[in-house]
């Protein structure tokens, strides 16, 4: 067991492997939650002219206090085309262009208006209610740096600023393939010694939401049968990621690492200290990554979390693709294991300002229905102890891209 890879070993020997795939360039509309290989940058200053905070009077700041004559108004998409004069006013709507010659906005409602009149009884200083040109960013600043998810506010600050396409890594094209002669699919019946078939459509849709959706191709499920097996890894390994479930433990129909090895694939781990999913495999072919995942459904939930999405976010030039891991207090005692990180499935709630995490009844790596009801990943490090109820430790949402 002193020779198992630590998680985050492993995790290190996949990444060195996700090298972000080639560049596409993507329309700004099309472009949610795929992440910029390159700097993105401001077409425009951002606003592009003096703009009004307030509906109110654009006035020369110099004339207030004082009584105004209105001599036009400034719309949003129909700017005053004069010049503000001394002793005029410009009713203004919010996000119209401040006139020239105006230097301050008055807010309607310290106004008195009388049929073309204005009379402002208060100071107003230079600047007062007026966006100013470039004030949110100037023509050639970085609205989104390179290696950063396109989520919404960021989508709109690159629109915003006049971009109208994004150079991203192209999305991974990832093969999910499930083995095991026991497995049939949902809705068949079921025979002596067989189960429905769950890990592909699980991984699959894992997969597809990691960052912006990799191009997944769900495989048929494949029998403990070297021949049948071999054609369809040979099919998986054309894709950029092959992720197979089953078939990679020590038993004499755990085939799926053998066919590998005479088909090319070099295995760079086998085994983690994790649990579960102990027996996980990771290797290259070409520029193919190789995931072998343990076939019992919560394992290949957990193998997918933290190798296999974080290669996916790697490959597409995420800057940090690693899980992210929030704080959160553990609802009860839990007893450390001497030799393997622990990944708990557990609920969270929130109490006194506080992340409550309760693990689910039933951890054992086959209970898929039990771990259907969490949310959360909670990390127990190994050792030899315990963490009591109530302390701070460390979870992965379950769900997120």
């Amino acid at each position: 067991m002193a020779s198992l890879l630590t998680f985050e070993e492993a995790q290190a020997r996949v990444l060195a492997q996700a090298r972000p795939l080639s560049v596409e360039y993507v329309a700004i509309r099309e472009a949610g939650g795929r992440v910029a290989a390159e700097d993105v940058r401001a077409l425009v200053d951002l606003p592009p002219f003096p703009s009004s905070a307030m509906d109110g009077f654009a006035v020369r700041s110099e004339d207030v206090p004082g009584a105004l004559d209105v001599v036009g108004e400034s719309a949003a998409g129909r700017p005053f085309g004069g010049q503000l004069e001394p002793g005029q006013a410009v009713a203004i709507s919010t996000g119209a262009v401040v006139p020239a010659g105006a230097d301050a906005v008055v807010p309607i409602e310290h106004v008195d208006r009388s049929d073309n009149k204005v009379e402002i009884l208060e100071e107003w200083r230079a600047g007062a209610s007026v966006r100013p040109r470039g004030g949110d960013s100037a023509a050639g600043d970085v609205v989104v740096p390179a290696g950063a998810r396109l989520e919404p506010a960021r989508l709109a600050a690159a629109a915003g600023a006049g971009v109208a396409s994004v150079a991203c890594a192209r999305r991974p094209r990832v093969s999910v393939l499930a083995t095991g002669s026991e497995l049939v699919a949902p809705g068949e019946p079921l025979e002596p010694g067989q189960i429905y078939e769950a890990n592909t459509l699980m991984l699959s849709a894992a997969l597809a939401a990691a960052g912006a959706g990799a191009d997944v191709a769900a495989e048929p499920v494949v029998a403990d049968d070297e021949q049948a097996l071999r054609g369809a890894l040979e099919r998986g390994l054309a894709a950029d990621v092959l992720v197979t479930s089953g078939g990679v433990s020590v038993g004499e129909h755990d085939l799926v690492r053998a066919v590998e090895r005479e088909l090319g694939v070099e295995e760079l781990f086998w085994r983690v200290a994790i649990k579960p999913g102990k027996p996980v495999s990771f290797g290259v072919h070409g520029a193919t990554l190789v995931f072998g995942l343990p076939g019992n459904p919560v394992s290949a939930l957990v193998g997918c979390e933290l190798f296999v999405k974080p290669a996916l976010r790697a490959l597409q030039g995420l800057a940090d693709p690693l899980p992210r891991f929030e704080p959160g207090r553990t609802a009860v005692a839990l007893r450390q294991n001497e030799q393997r990180d622990e990944f708990l499935r557990a609920l969270s709630r929130v109490e006194d300002d506080a992340v409550v995490l309760e693990p689910v009844l039933g951890q054992e790596s086959h209970m898929i229905a039990r771990a259907g009801a969490a949310d959360a990943l909670v990390h127990v490090p190994r050792g030899n102890g315990e963490i009591a109820a109530g302390a701070v430790v460390f979870c992965l949402r379950l769900g997120l891209p």
